[in-house]
This record gives structure tokens, C-alpha cells and sequence, in this order.
């Protein structure tokens, strides 16, 4: 469930009218790939950056990386538009995720990654190929570990980079509905039922 924007043009950081207390009532909103093309594949623009995103998580689920979540914010789920008068450029997206089956001991998952640094793990190179400012973080890691990199992922999207405006932000799953989305995207995306 994507909620609407507040009077700031961004997503609330938790629904108001519902409280802080409700798990469902406060970011990081659940949702899918085909709700997020219906509510925000508005332009051309964003109908590219939305193609990239799910190109992005099509190239993650061949290469095994198939259990985890990411979470989606940055100006794309902003009316961007109006506040700073542009077009998002981006999507900002960091992958939650469980190693692939072949690479749950630490050897194994250094060498994925050294064989994937440049299709995977290289940030300018996923940006410039995706339009995803994209992050990855390794579910293996020590529970506080991991309690310390959500804790960071969360405060660094939960606010405004410029502003410091706090705001929501939105879950997918990595296994969802991404051929809904990418039919409603070749249908054009814009205002699709």
C-alpha cells in the first residue's frame, strides 16, 4: 500500500490517521513493482528510470540474488516536479538479500562478488546502465551488524538529502509481480489503471 504524498509532495514517514504504533501505518510501505508503476510511471522520464529498476532486479534474479527486499525512495517517489521543478534522474534502491544457494560460506560469496563486481556491485556503472543509485547489503552479516546497516539505510533514506524533511519510504519484495509491471510499462505506464 503506497500512501499519498503529504502536503510536502513526499510520502509520510507513517499515516497519520492511523498512528505511529501500526507496523502497516508507518514506512517502509509494502508495496510492488506494478503499484509503484501506477502510482508514480507519470512521464517518459519516469517510465525509463522504472525500466531500469525493474532491468536492475531482472539481472539480480539471474544471478541468484532471489530472497530478500529492497527498499525504494529518493526524488522518485517525490513529486519532485513540483518541489524542485526537475524530473527524478534516478531511483534510489538498496537490496536486502540472502546469498544464492551456491555461496552461503564466506569463500564462496567473496568470489560471487568479485565475479559480479562489475555487473553487480559497480554503483556508477549500475547507475549509468539502470538509473539505480544502488546499494547492497548482505543478509549473512552478524545480526548486529545488520541491525547497524538497516539502522543506517533507514535514517540516510528517511529524511530529504538538502532539506532534511523526514519522510517514507517503500518495500518490494525481490520475488513480486515485475511482469505486471513491465506489461503496464509497455502499455505506456501513464495514469494506467
Amino acid at each position: 500500500m503506497i500512501p499519498p504524498l503529504n502536503s510536502s509532495g513526499v510520502l509520510p514517514p507513517f499515516i497519520p490517521t492511523l498512528g505511529v504504533t501500526i507496523p502497516a501505518a508507518m514506512a517502509p510501505y509494502k508495496t510492488t513493482p506494478s503499484e509503484i508503476v501506477t502510482r508514480f510511471a507519470t512521464s517518459p522520464e519516469r517510465n525509463t528510470i522504472l525500466r531500469g529498476l525493474m532491468d536492475y532486479r531482472q539481472l539480480l534474479n539471474d544471478s541468484g540474488v532471489t530472497d530478500g527486499f529492497q527498499w525504494i525512495d529518493g526524488s522518485y517517489v517525490e513529486n519532485c516536479e513540483i518541489i524542485r521543478g526537475l524530473s527524478p534522474h534516478d531511483i534510489d534502491v538498496v537490496t536486502f538479500a540472502e546469498r544464492p544457494l551456491n555461496c552461503h560460506n564466506d569463500a564462496l560469496w567473496d568470489e560471487f562478488v568479485e565475479n559480479k563486481r562489475v555487473t553487480l556491485f559497480d554503483r556508477p556503472g549500475i547507475k549509468s546502465r539502470f538509473l539505480c543509485d544502488a546499494y547492497y547489503q548482505d543478509m549473512a552479516l552478524p545480526n548486529k551488524v545488520l541491525v547497524e546497516r538497516a539502522r543506517y539505510w533507514f535514517g540516510l533514506f528517511s529524511h530529504q538529502r538538502v532539506t532534511y524533511l523526514w519522510k517514507g519510504l517503500l518495500e518490494i519484495p525481490l520475488q513480486s509481480d515485475d511482469m505486471v509491471a513491465l506489461e503496464l510499462l509497455s502499455r505506456g505506464g501513464i495514469n494506467v489503471p
